[in-house]
């Protein structure tokens, strides 16, 4: 098979776990299990393709509708990395192993940090000598909180999470979105070092009051630029195309990527994955849906969840539809989110792993992979690039 693959389709469902990782007690997220309470919560999935490829047969999984003759690979990853982000997820897919967590900021950024921030963006020329919030906060919330003191003072809205992250809330009729943008390269300038966080993240909504307050689709990510030994620049490097839809690109700080394109929403990035299915032919694209942790995960709606997983799995059969004999498809997660805890941070879990290819063994147990790393590898290894620093390649399983 690994000579007839030309093309990798990797889907990323950012934040769909599968339960508690072993040392989930050390990131208090003991008995969490993002897809299962979710299916639990809607008293079923109805995700029929996902299940004919065999999530409901992973090692550890439950509640889901098992497949008495799946047509995937199937099987589930630990992740040896510190971490439970975004950022720490899809480093180590692609090789990189962090072996520290990067800084949070539980009780909000040091007036050191603040005032260099206003200084290098501008923004202490202008007038404005003090942020908003400087905080943790959900970001529905501070924007409700603080918009309209933000729209009258011209004072941006900055607020953190239990991830390593610095956010900034602007109105789009006090400052454009290349406006922010600016703010954000300013503060993804100085935090670095001991201060070097995974993600400054512009956060842009609309609306004259609290009560139409929306953040919009034009978010950015400006995250810390990775070590250059990893799958894509190695595949970029082979003269190979690199194909970030989503926040794919923002994640990576653009290395390795050859082209990208960002997207509003999961069916937006779905129409994106299928439209590049038309054109690029060999090579790799790369596509992650945010709405799972963004709008579903984050604020603790299982409802929501459970259909945008629905939705998902319709989409599916469009794109295994379109494949060909030299096409391999990838679908795995990132982290948890587990949307029926009290709290609404990521959660340090398994995640699930489908693999199909018109060409391989049918209903393959692929087990317990030791590191998320492992898919990277499986790439690097049927694609003929460099090997990667960490991971075991289960493309001899396939």
């Amino acid at each position: 098979m690994k000579g007839n693959i030309k093309r990798v389709i990797w889907i990323i469902l950012d934040s769909v776990g599968m339960g508690a990782l072993p040392d989930a007690d050390k990131f208090d997220d003991v008995g969490t299990n993002t897809i299962v309470h979710i299916a639990k919560f809607n008293n079923g999935l109805n995700i029929p393709n996902m299940t004919m490829l065999g999530i409901g047969n992973i090692d550890g999984m439950e509640y889901l509708e098992r497949s008495e003759n799946p047509i995937g690979a199937y099987g589930r990853s630990k992740e040896i990395s510190m971490g439970k982000d975004t950022t720490i997820g899809h480093w180590e897919m692609i090789g990189i192993y962090s072996k520290q967590p990067f800084p949070t900021y539980p009780n909000g950024f040091s007036k050191e940090i603040i005032d260099l921030f206003l200084e290098k963006s501008g923004l202490k020329e202008k007038g404005i000598t003090e942020v908003l919030g400087n905080c943790t906060a959900s970001g529905t919330e501070i924007i409700k909180k603080l918009g309209e003191e933000h729209m009258k003072t011209g004072k941006p809205i900055v607020y953190t999470s239990a991830d390593s992250v610095f956010q900034i809330a602007c109105n789009e009729a006090v400052y454009s979105n290349e406006e922010l943008y600016g703010m954000c390269r300013a503060a993804r300038e100085i935090l670095i070092g001991d201060n070097a966080l995974a993600r400054v993240i512009a956060r842009p909504f609309k609306g004259d009051c609290a009560e139409n307050f929306e953040r919009t689709a034009a978010r950015r990510d400006f995250s810390l630029l990775p070590p250059k030994e990893n799958l894509l620049v190695y595949m970029k490097e082979a003269g190979m195309n690199v194909i970030g839809i989503g926040k794919i690109e923002d994640i990576f700080a653009g290395e390795g990527i050859t082209e990208a394109v960002h997207t509003k929403d999961n069916e937006d990035g779905m129409d994106k994955t299928l439209e590049y299915m038309d054109v690029i032919p060999s090579g790799l694209i790369f596509t992650n849906l945010v709405e799972f942790d963004s709008k579903w995960g984050h604020r603790n709606d299982p409802s929501g969840y459970g259909k945008g997983l629905e939705a998902f799995d319709r989409r599916l059969k469009e794109v295994m539809d379109k494949m060909s004999d030299n096409d391999l498809l990838i679908i795995n997660a990132d982290h948890g989110c587990d949307p029926t805890t009290k709290g609404t941070d990521h959660t340090r879990e398994y995640i699930p792993l489908l693999v199909y290819s018109k060409l391989m063994e049918k209903g393959k147990n692929l087990g317990t992979l030791e590191s998320f790393g492992d898919i990277g590898q499986t790439i690097s290894d049927i694609m003929g690039v460099k090997k990667l620093s960490i991971g075991k390649s289960f493309y001899e399983s396939l």
